[in-house]
């Protein structure tokens, strides 16, 4: 933000938790110790995380981001994003005899394995999610012939399925927990046989991060989300926030603060999505500071310690090519 804007507002408020989940942090670190390990270039299939400046980061630590692994030169290290591929991106790999590091997030594996199981035992699968994301295209891979794709209430409403008795459930797990809500529940009216995983699809990370916003946004004339346009669980906190009162904006950093926005507010919140550091939320609280609020606080819903392990290929170490 480059003018001083015409009003200042009285106080900031942090809704926590916020930021890396475990999964993200999980892929950001297997990066890291692969330039460790290795050196560069480490090659990266996509981005490693939906986040802008943990990509330029990366990038100037060496790593080579690419759409594709038939980018990768053969025999090289590639690294799957916590996003997760599907299994035809491991069959094109080890053609071109790459040395593959899968940083796909647990949680999303879960859901992979749901797939492949519910497609082996002969069911339609539905699969609520939005169409382009990467997720979505790694979890159809899994069983593309079995998986339908729903994004909307509508899109349940309109749904015909040959054997509607015989129909299971997933999701992707970055969507708003109130609008998955009613897709779910038109789908079970629709098909009321319709058979689900044991345990949420919904990370408790996009979960808890919305309730923490719910908790602050009907306190907040503004609430700033720190996240990257293309980072699903990022866009659904923007959302969350208006639906529960506060005008709100999505942002990569502090730099994008317009001074109009804060007109006539007193009290903003602040979040940031599963895959922006927290470095991020410091400078923009700093950038609070020096218009002269004096008042930042934090709202905390929940604890988290979820913590995953890296992958098995950083923890043992990758064998040599060829």
């Amino acid at each position: 933000m480059s003018e001083t804007p015409a009003s200042i507002p009285k106080r900031v408020i942090l809704a926590a938790p916020r930021g890396y989940c475990a999964g993200v942090d999980r892929a950001v670190q297997t990066v890291e110790e692969a330039l460790e390990e290795h050196g560069a270039p480490i090659y990266v299939r996509k981005e490693i995380v939906h986040n802008k400046h943990v990509v330029e980061q990366l990038a100037e630590r060496g790593a080579i981001f690419v759409e594709e692994e038939t980018e990768v030169p053969e025999g090289e290290i590639v690294v799957f994003s916590a996003h997760g591929v599907a299994p035809a991106v491991h069959e094109r790999a080890a053609q071109r005899k790459l040395r593959t590091i899968d940083a796909t997030c647990p949680l999303v594996t879960k859901v992979h394995v749901e797939a492949r199981k519910f497609a082996e035992d002969g069911y339609t699968i539905v699969l609520v999610g939005h169409e382009g994301h990467e997720e979505v295209e790694g979890t159809m891979g899994e069983a593309p012939e079995s998986i339908v794709l729903v994004q909307t209430v509508e899109d349940a409403e309109a749904l015909e399925l040959e054997d509607p008795d015989h129909v299971a459930l997933i999701t992707q797990t970055t969507l708003s927990v109130d609008e998955t809500a009613e897709i779910i529940a038109r789908l079970k009216e629709r098909f009321p046989k319709i058979v689900t995983p044991k345990s949420e699809d919904i990370c408790y990370a996009t979960t808890n991060r919305q309730i923490a916003v719910k908790e602050i946004a009907a306190d907040c004339d503004l609430v700033l989300v720190i996240g990257s346009t293309n980072s699903s669980n990022s866009n659904r906190l923007v959302e969350v926030a208006r639906e529960y009162g506060a005008a709100s904006h999505l942002i990569d950093n502090h730099t994008q603060v317009r001074p109009e926005w804060l007109e006539g507010v007193e009290t903003v919140g602040i979040t940031s999505g599963a895959s922006a550091p927290e470095e991020l939320v410091e400078d923009l609280v700093e950038l609070f500071r020096e218009m002269g609020v004096e008042e930042i606080g934090e709202s905390r819903t929940v604890d988290e310690s979820v913590r995953f392990m890296l992958p098995k290929e950083i923890r043992k170490g990758l064998p040599m090519a060829g």
